[in-house]
């Protein structure tokens, strides 16, 4: 009988991590790496920015060369889908038909990209989500001529600034009244509208699209609700994304904006665990339980799983409790973000140069800070991740007095 050890079911940033840092604890049983995707596992950030000006190739994106699977003894399964899960069998079965017993299981699935109904079938409309998409986007700015961007989140913004920088006109469509304005505070979002601006970007805020018009198979434009329409030859959906959850929910596992499981990454079943964009876990960061998409939060988990799973994990009650952070490259502005939850913030303190790009927003919730978003400023973001996991005792006074190092009130609870 062949040995069952740990199944991955996704080969993403999360899955990768896993299987690496389970051979790093020391686990010497089966590692099974599955993907979807025909690639060998790689970065997704750099997909809308360095991929896309050609600072990067590729081959720069995967985390390892193939030879590293094969010496570390991961069964990478490129390009196979898991078709059921039988959990009372212990055993995933893959769409090509072939079956694979499990100790324990681990969904790292991810997410997908959200769709915008009634989308025509034409070139020129884009997502970006894999590599696949990364190539086909890339090949269409070098000869676009208008592209517009439908939704200011991240990825929307950071593909903006690669497309301004080649001197192709830009437009971004957003439903909310400023960028980033789900995630990020007023300030913020304020400073990184005017950096765009003087990039050459134009925003349309407050704005839904009613269609995306189409002609001789080939996108001509966006038509809004309020009637105008916008001429482009690059239509690009950046409207977030949602957790890929329907094969653990078929398994009858329990998903609530993702794969639900305890602050040990447990579902309630003990062989079963998930990690990553598609888990939703609790966390004293999010008074609750949140799903986090980011590569710190898919590489902590990770990490946290496999010394848990290995059997290194010096305690054993221990649970997952990293401090979430976050990062987003748009044309020369670094945003980084420390903590959750700046939009319920009932204070927020400004520290820094922010007309020059070169500032922190700390942000308060009954006296205690949540969380902290720094421009260009990543001495402020190092110190904001050590200051929330501690609970220092930081206080909007101490942030506004701009000779005090806030790291020294670190010391009085190190």
């Amino acid at each position: 009988m062949t040995e069952r050890g740990v199944v991955i079911i996704g080969a993403g940033q999360a899955g990768y991590q896993l299987a690496a840092s389970l051979r790093e604890a020391g686990y010497t049983r089966r590692v099974v790496l599955i993907g979807e995707e025909p690639d060998l596992p790689y970065q997704r950030p750099p997909l809308s920015k360095a991929f896309q000006s050609g600072a990067c190739e590729a081959e720069h994106l995967t985390f390892q060369p193939e030879a590293f699977y094969a010496k570390a003894a991961i069964e990478l399964m490129p390009g196979v889908r898991v078709q059921r899960v039988e959990r009372e069998a212990r055993c995933i079965f893959t769409a090509d038909g072939r079956r694979i017993d499990y100790d324990k299981l681990v969904f790292a699935t991810g997410a997908r990209n959200r769709t915008l109904t009634g989308t025509p079938d034409a070139s020129g409309i884009f997502d970006l989500r894999t590599l696949h998409d990364a190539r086909a986007l890339r090949a269409a700015l070098g000869r676009a001529r208008g592209v517009v961007i439908i939704g200011a989140g991240f990825l929307g913004l950071e593909f903006a600034a690669v497309a301004a920088a080649q001197s192709v006109p830009v437009q971004v469509i957003e439903a909310g009244p400023a960028p980033m304005s789900r995630v990020v505070s007023a300030p913020v979002a304020q400073a990184f509208r005017a950096h765009h601006e003087a990039l050459g970007t134009r925003f349309i805020f407050d704005a839904s699209v009613r269609a995306i018009h189409a002609q001789d198979g080939r996108v001509s434009g966006v038509e809004l609700a309020d009637g105008k329409h916008i001429v482009a030859d690059l239509v690009l959906i950046s409207i977030g994304v949602v957790p890929n959850v329907e094969l653990a929910r078929e398994a009858g596992l329990p998903t609530a904006n993702g794969i639900v499981v305890d602050d040990a990454l447990a579902t309630g079943d003990p062989h079963v665990f998930a990690l990553g964009d598609c888990a939703s876990f609790p966390s004293r960061f999010a008074d609750g339980h949140c799903r986090i998409e980011s590569v710190q939060n898919a590489v902590d988990q990770a990490r946290f799983l496999a010394a848990r799973l290995a059997g290194r994990d010096a305690d054993p009650l221990r649970t997952f409790d990293a401090v979430p952070w976050f990062w987003s490259d748009q044309g020369g502005a670094k945003l980084q973000i420390a903590g959750l939850g700046m939009l319920r913030a009932d204070e927020i303190v400004l520290r820094g140069d922010r007309p020059g790009m070169k500032f922190s927003a700390y942000g308060f919730a009954r006296g205690r800070l949540i969380a902290v978003e720094s421009v260009n400023r990543p001495v402020d973001h190092v110190a904001a991740r050590r200051l929330i996991a501690a609970g220092a005792p930081v206080t909007p006074e101490h942030v506004g007095d701009a000779a005090l190092d806030l790291r020294t009130l670190l010391e009085p609870v190190t």
